[in-house]
């Protein structure tokens, strides 16, 4: 997690969790004039439009206060729906037994993408199988992880 990730949590959390809500994960994507600041919340029940519109006024306010992006950005809050991102080990435990489809930031054995069944964590690796070879892949290597929906 970056260091912005991380501060941006700190500041966000206590909001979303005043309003009953879990904040799922964070994401930044830094593009000049173009920044999108991405909250994903998730509730008990799910998220509703005007759980996502409380959420963006209280954070609104915040980082109107304490400017930790300093450039334009566009914030968007929503439910991380059902091809969630997963972005804590905690996230990944709750989801065993699921499809993943993980990007990661730098090559492992010679591959940067894997979709498999989410067997399990070891420390802080997740345990991967794709096509009956199982992988151990570290948490700190993962750009992003996605739930595949099995309809």
């Amino acid at each position: 997690m970056s260091a912005k990730i991380k501060q941006l949590e700190e500041l966000i959390k206590p909001a979303v969790d005043s309003l009953g809500l879990e904040l799922w994960g964070i994401e930044f994507q830094s593009a000049g004039k173009r920044s999108t600041l991405r909250i994903y919340i998730d509730g008990p029940e799910g998220v509703t439009v005007d759980d996502c519109a409380r959420v963006s006024h209280q954070v609104s306010g915040i980082l109107d206060v304490e400017d930790p992006i300093t450039e334009q950005y566009l914030l968007e809050v929503s439910s991380p729906g059902m091809d969630r991102p997963l972005y804590h080990l905690a996230q990944y435990q709750a989801y065993v037994g699921h499809v993943l489809e993980v990007k990661l930031r730098v090559p492992f054995e010679g591959r940067r993408r894997f979709k498999g069944i989410l067997n399990g964590l070891e420390g802080d690796e997740i345990l991967l199988v794709v096509d009956d070879n199982e992988y151990l892949l570290p948490i700190d290597y993962i750009d992003r992880a996605r739930l595949v929906p099995q309809f």
